[in-house]
């Protein structure tokens, strides 16, 4: 699925890191999946959890068997977008992410459109092939709705972390990223190896794995258009955190 800051196109590269040294039946989990596009390569024990409510409901529902609308006009994303209340959650969930540019919730309308060289590209049809693909993979994921300092998780986990990244405009939800390292040392005391995405981390976290990407969103806040980011993957190891 098209998801603002979605690290799908870095699966093959991050994971063989992350899972590395993963036992069979430890669990994975996710406090910020979003659009499930690493979890959805992982296998085994897995919670997927985000914040945001109507992803949530969208991603159970889908995996439950519903089968999004094939064309949402502008018309009609224009009245979900302002009246929410009026429609089930995993509707207003499909509706302001996968009918919406980029994938960003309710940020503009995303329909047919006709590219530079004359063809015609339709991006509701896209996310639902895409999502199609990802749902078998989905099946047997543990979801929760809740913050991620809330969130409950079993002893000695694999945690990934892609939170919103500091300094970036344009995510709903933001968070406090002091509030935020000091939690993910707290994970790391309680025995969980845990995996962070960002583009800078604190001095006591090790940068594993790094790549120079285009994004449309920078580490000097700009969204939109097409800027180059180092992408950083970081760790801290128990014993380490002082």
């Amino acid at each position: 699925m098209k998801y603002m800051g979605s690290k799908s196109r870095f699966a093959k590269e991050l994971l063989p890191i992350i899972l590395k040294n993963r036992k069979p039946e430890q669990w994975y989990v996710e406090p910020f999946a979003g659009g499930m596009n690493l979890i959805s390569e992982v296998s085994g024990n897995r919670i997927a959890n985000d914040i945001h409510p109507y992803l949530i409901a969208m991603w159970k529902e889908l995996v439950s068997g519903w089968i999004p609308p094939e064309h949402i006009s502008k018309n009609q994303w224009y009245e979900v977008k302002n009246n929410k209340e009026l429609y089930s959650d995993y509707y207003v969930g499909w509706v302001g992410f996968n009918c919406s540019y980029s994938g960003k919730w309710f940020d503009a309308y995303a329909g047919k459109t006709k590219t530079k060289n004359g063809s015609i590209r339709d991006y509701q049809l896209e996310s639902i092939k895409n999502v199609k693909k990802q749902l078998p993979k989905l099946i047997d994921i543990q979801f929760s709705n809740k913050s991620y300092f809330e969130l409950e998780i079993p002893p000695n986990s694999t945690v990934y972390c892609d939170p919103p990244y500091k300094g970036v405009r344009g995510y709903k939800d933001k968070i406090n990223h002091d509030f935020f390292w000091d939690w993910v040392r707290g994970l790391v005391d309680d025995g969980h190896t845990v995996f962070v995405s960002e583009y800078s981390a604190p001095d006591d976290f090790e940068c594993v794995w790094e790549k120079v990407a285009k994004s449309s969103i920078s580490a000097n806040g700009i969204t939109g258009g097409s800027t180059l980011s180092v992408e950083k993957l970081f760790t801290l190891i128990k014993g380490e955190n002082k």
